[in-house]
């Protein structure tokens, strides 16, 4: 059964997730549209994300990795 409205801390942790998506991407030196040309995604949806209107899915996240040169713990980790 899913949460309506969602818990505080998940919006919080969204938001965190967006704002290290955003970091990471401007750390290597990339758009919002070469970022979504990279992973085959519209640059609006990486502003959703970056802006936490939208979450990322799994599949999502993986390219995201791949294209920031990370992994997809270092774009979920708190740390």
């Amino acid at each position: 059964m899913p949460l309506d409205p969602l818990p505080d801390w998940v919006l919080t942790r969204r938001r965190q997730i967006g704002e290290r998506i955003r970091a990471q991407r401007l750390h290597a030196g990339l758009t919002q549209l070469a970022l979504a040309d990279r992973i085959g995604r519209d640059h609006r949806t990486v502003h959703r994300w970056e802006y936490a209107t939208a979450e990322p899915s799994l599949t999502d996240l993986l390219l995201l990795a791949a294209a920031l040169d990370t992994t997809v713990g270092q774009i979920l980790d708190e740390g």
